[in-house]
């Protein structure tokens, strides 16, 4: 017998879909709304997020609630110096079950092999742990001893970092951050949602009463939905605009890639079925393009001023700022 098709979701299912996702986030991410709503976007549109803040403020507990969230097989890595790249992608084992001189050899897989992976504080691995993660997140496989292996699907990863710690932190080459669809911070919540944190002694018991609004099976039909949003040419002529306008710039000594006005289209299109759209606005593109861009530039080192993170934000928004929106 032949399986059933899957769902096709239409953008209104997929917008109240994504409502019952963030809002179950926040149960445990209290007055960060603008944040899950990105995280989630990340999810749909099949990127990975980067999340550099301080310790404390959630970084964890934000990937923890997705998982949970999505029903998702959940993998927390934490990086540290001594961190090999075996210990990410797995190693081949003799087969005890098979002994004499055919003896062959079984894969056993990393920690890599879950649908959502936590690397923890990425830039404390070597250059050589953390370009193991390389392969896994362009090509959603890893290769050992010759043998390329498919990761599951879907395969999300949440990387953290502190940006404030630098004694025994490797930082992510351009290369590396150029893999993560979106970089963004947390930062501090605001005193009211800081002291319902305190009143209502949230924590590790908020993630466990977490329910599950969204199975895999129904997560993918949503990614496949993101990639026929529609995008007109007036708004990827826009689009290409602010890519250009990045490449000129006297401030910035490399622009954004090709690969990043994809991840802007596509993370555009995530928002717009978010919204319950299956086509994009200029809003979509403007809304996203500092936390997509930013991290894809290179600034200009004899501009001194701000730390490069600030400045490369500042740079994006300014042209924004100049770039005119198609009517």
């Amino acid at each position: 017998m032949d399986p059933s098709p899957e769902k096709v979701w239409t953008a209104q299912e997929s917008a109240t879909a994504a409502t019952d996702l963030i809002t179950e986030v926040e149960r445990a991410l209290l007055g960060k709304s603008s944040v899950v709503r990105k995280a989630v976007i990340c999810l749909f549109a099949r990127g990975h997020l980067l999340i550099e803040d301080v310790p404390g403020v959630g970084k964890t507990t934000l990937a923890a609630a997705l998982a949970r969230t999505i029903d998702a097989d959940f993998r927390r890595i934490q990086f540290t110096s001594d961190l090999l790249p075996s210990d990410l992608t797995g190693i081949s084992v003799p087969d005890q079950h098979q002994p004499g001189p055919n003896l062959e050899f079984r894969f056993m897989p990393g920690p890599l092999f879950g649908h959502l992976v936590l690397a923890d504080e990425i830039n404390r691995a070597s250059p050589k742990t953390q370009s193991a993660l390389l392969e896994a997140m362009s090509e959603n496989t890893v290769s050992v001893d010759g043998v390329s292996h498919e990761l599951p699907d879907p395969f999300f990863v949440v990387a953290t970092q502190n940006p404030l710690e630098h004694h025994g932190t490797h930082p992510l080459p351009e290369s590396q951050l150029d893999r993560f669809l979106i970089r963004l911070s947390i930062g501090y919540p605001d005193r009211e949602h800081e002291s319902r944190v305190l009143s209502e002694n949230s924590g590790a018991h908020q993630l466990d009463s977490l329910k599950s609004v969204l199975s895999l099976e129904a997560l993918r039909g949503i990614q496949a939905v993101v990639e026929n949003v529609k995008v007109e040419e007036s708004l990827v002529a826009y689009l290409l605009n602010l890519i250009d306008a990045t490449r000129v710039h006297d401030g910035l000594a490399l622009g954004a890639s090709t690969r990043g006005a994809l991840c802007l289209r596509r993370a555009a299109q995530a928002s717009a079925l978010i919204d319950g759209r299956d086509y994009c606005i200029p809003e979509d593109i403007r809304d996203l393009a500092v936390d997509v861009l930013a991290h894809r530039v290179l600034i200009d080192p004899s501009g001194g001023g701000r730390s490069d993170a600030d400045e490369s934000r500042w740079i994006v928004s300014e042209i924004l700022d100049r770039v005119a929106i198609p009517l």
